[in-house]
């Protein structure tokens, strides 16, 4: 197939083109970018496919991104992206707007039991029986020019991806095509929402074994880490490593010998934030009990290993009857903290993460499950 390529290099050029792309039902959506060194990405390329086109964007001379966060909330207009966590932030960080509505093809996979969590180029093999390249997946697309083989590369993914949204729309019920666009609006619905900094302990490890005053100490370590990390632009484990979170709030050192010595912690974080972290760490210790975290629930017992995978089983009874893939159904996450909400002996809550159709379809059943 002969992929016509465009480019799109100037704002002028970016204007005309989204004002065409709002004319039509649907466009697939890609990006290259690079995160190495940086907390947020840096894109490299836009891609947009449709039939036999794709448009390149080169985000280096872009400057007015309006016309683009217009096309991405025009809700007439179908955005079709693939595993799209970091394309979404890509997309927020250029032009402050999401794709809504948003189908994702990997979901639209799991929907129809081709495979749960696929790769771009496994799902085309499998669908549309082409076999993609892969020597680009890693390379510099900040270097220009791009090469030959790069601009090629972006072009066939744009285009590909536009004929497996065609492909994979027509096999989906309305029932499902209505739940997979609902999970397109969670996945931006969650990005949109900007995670506290102060909430970032919670997800530390063995952050339960702590006291309320070591919490104190822990809150304090991840919340300076998630704002510098942020503010620097630089990846998290370079401000202070996730290794050396638990034991710092754990020991409390109170010099930067016994700081240096704490498990996997950097010389440079010693050498350029040494004497912040022990003042950190001082001034959160000496907080009043009062203003002391509420301590972090225990990991469930063994023992509830055999509830979590009859609850489990729910969610595969369902998927079978939709042939869907199972993973799709209940998260573990979820059923976790569904299963923390009243072990062992109830009573139990649904969680605020089993939304929309999941809810309405097993909700009850998860319930009454425990009840028996």
């Amino acid at each position: 197939m002969a992929i016509d390529i465009h480019w799109v290099r100037d704002d002028d050029s970016l204007a005309r083109q989204c004002a065409h792309w709002q004319s039509l039902p649907f466009i697939a959506l890609d990006t290259e970018f690079m995160r190495v060194d940086t907390f947020y990405p840096i894109a490299g390329l836009l891609q947009v496919g449709y039939a036999n086109d794709a448009w390149l964007i080169d985000p280096l001379l872009i400057e007015d991104w309006r016309p683009l966060a217009r096309l991405l909330e025009d809700s007439s207009v179908t955005k079709v992206l693939h595993a799209c966590s970091e394309d979404l932030e890509v997309l927020l960080r250029l032009t402050g707007s999401l794709p809504v509505p948003l189908f994702d093809t990997q979901l639209a996979a799991g929907y129809l039991n081709i495979g749960f969590s696929m790769g771009y180029s496994r799902l085309v093999q499998a669908v549309l029986d082409i076999e993609l390249p892969k020597a680009e997946t890693r390379s510099d697309w900040l270097q220009r020019p791009l090469s030959e083989t790069q601009i090629s590369y972006a072009a066939e993914d744009a285009v590909h991806l536009a004929e497996l949204f065609e492909r994979l729309r027509v096999r989906l019920s309305e029932e499902k095509q209505a739940w997979l666009l609902e999970d397109g609006a969670e996945l931006v619905a969650n990005l949109r929402r900007e995670s506290d900094p102060r909430e970032a302990y919670r997800d530390t490890k063995l952050a339960w074994k702590l006291s309320r005053q070591q919490l104190a100490v822990l809150r304090e370590l991840c919340a300076w880490r998630e704002q510098q990390a942020r503010a620097r632009n630089q990846p998290r484990n370079r401000i202070l490593r996730e290794q050396s979170l638990w034991p710092l709030a754990r020991t409390q050192p109170d010099n930067l010998t016994a700081l240096a010595r704490i498990e996997d912690m950097h010389p440079r974080t010693v050498r350029q934030d040494g004497e912040f972290l022990l003042q950190l760490i001082a001034g959160a210790a000496r907080q009043p009990a009062q203003q002391w975290p509420e301590p972090l629930p225990e990991p469930l017992p063994i023992e509830a290993s055999g509830i979590l995978k009859s609850l489990r089983a729910i969610g595969q009874q369902h998927a079978e009857r939709l042939d869907m893939a199972p993973e799709l159904m209940l998260r573990k996450k979820t059923l976790e903290q569904l299963l923390k909400s009243g072990f062992p002996q109830g009573p139990y809550q649904l969680p605020d993460s089993l939304r929309g159709w999941r809810r309405e379809l097993m909700g009850q059943a998860l319930l009454d499950s425990l009840a028996n």
